[in-house]
């Protein structure tokens, strides 16, 4: 493996946040008040010199990186075909990858899919966080939905953030789409999604990892608000490659209960 780096000259004078953030769907990039908000939390950030990103929409073992200079994955259908045409061509950044593959434990198997670009969950929101696409972009797979497995592999990470990585976990804090009767944008939240997020956000508020971490066996509103798991994943990854995983971090979008057709915006930085 090389030991090729991300060059610290040219890294950020503060160490990057990590995040974690709700995608929405393609939809999103027209929603005047969310890419708003999006656009106005990169504005915040320091420049990242690269971004690595962890998708709901990539579930693979062992854990696997993507290619970089090959097209999108649009993995939706039922929206506009101009969702279709959608391009985010970023910069190369296969020496994040061999940096995150370095990384891992030795039982960690990585591997490159040098053919996969990035999916909805992945460019939806950079390309309105970073409409200039001149950010080298790494997506990396979701190896397994075990909270602590996740934590471990955010903390092995953790040290991208002071060369200037921006660690993204993208997901959805409430995602029960099989429930929903309301596909409008302004939809009222039903009344187990409005329950897992107060909850989500009260226990990130505390920097109570374990308590989010037995989701399945505590928060109000399942198993409604995650049939399946995947959409919540990525945050284990984000509070893993905190600083310290039980410090709160800051509640950018969705502190007071903001919702996205009946689905909860909450999204988190930590640092």
């Amino acid at each position: 493996m090389t030991s090729q780096t991300i060059d610290p000259q040219t890294a950020p004078e503060r160490r990057m946040p990590a995040l974690f953030i709700g995608h929405g769907a393609p939809p999103l990039l027209d929603d005047p008040v969310w890419s708003a908000q999006l656009k106005a939390w990169a504005r915040d950030l320091p420049r990242p010199k690269a971004i690595l990103i962890v998708s709901a929409h990539w579930e693979s073992a062992p854990l696997t990186l993507s290619a970089s200079n090959v097209p999108l994955i649009y993995d939706f259908g039922g929206f506009d075909p101009k969702y279709f045409r959608e391009q985010y061509a970023t910069p190369d950044a296969s020496v994040l990858a061999y940096q995150v593959a370095a990384m891992m434990a030795d039982n960690e198997t990585v591997h490159q899919h040098r053919s996969r670009g990035l999916d909805h969950g992945a460019w939806v929101p950079l390309k309105l966080m970073y409409p200039e696409a001149d950010i080298p972009v790494l997506q990396m797979s979701l190896p397994t939905h075990d909270p602590e497995r996740l934590l471990k592999i955010g903390e092995r990470l953790r040290p991208l953030r002071d060369e200037g990585v921006l660690i993204v976990g993208s997901g959805f804090l409430t995602h029960g789409l099989p429930f929903l009767r309301d596909f409008r944008i302004e939809a009222k939240a039903p009344g187990w999604s409005k329950e897992f997020d107060s909850w989500a956000g009260e226990a990130m508020a505390q920097g109570d990892v374990d308590e989010l971490a037995r989701f399945k066996d505590v928060a109000p509103g399942m198993p409604y608000a995650h049939p399946t798991v995947e959409h919540y994943s990525p945050l284990f990854v984000t509070l893993g490659a905190a600083s310290d995983a039980g410090t709160p971090g800051e509640q950018v979008i969705g502190s007071t209960g903001e919702f996205w057709m009946g689905l909860s915006k909450r999204s988190l930085q930590v640092a």
